[in-house]
């Protein structure tokens, strides 16, 4: 399963948007409160929610199911392809 964080603040309902997205499609995301992070705050102010995953900014703002969606097909066709290839290693 991916890592996912998800930088969100209080009364954002784009945040609560994208963690029903996430949640629907079985990822359980660490939420991270901008607002208790000056750091955090400086840098994602405008621009909550934002989601990373496995380490990597993929949605600022919106977060689009669709693409979600193709992500997760992706990564999950290659753990497959590569289980399927003989390799008893998944990839990560």
């Amino acid at each position: 399963m991916p890592n996912v964080i998800l930088y969100t603040r209080s009364g954002c309902h784009l945040c609560h948007e994208a963690l029903e997205v996430l949640q629907r499609h079985g990822l359980a995301p660490q939420q991270i409160d901008i607002d208790a992070n000056p750091d955090l705050l400086a840098r994602y102010d405008a621009c909550v929610p934002v989601v990373v995953i496995d380490g990597r900014e993929r949605f600022r703002g919106r977060l689009d199911e669709r693409l979600l969606v193709r992500w997760l097909r992706r990564t999950q066709g290659a753990d497959v392809q590569r289980y399927h290839c003989g390799d008893t290693q998944q990839m990560k």
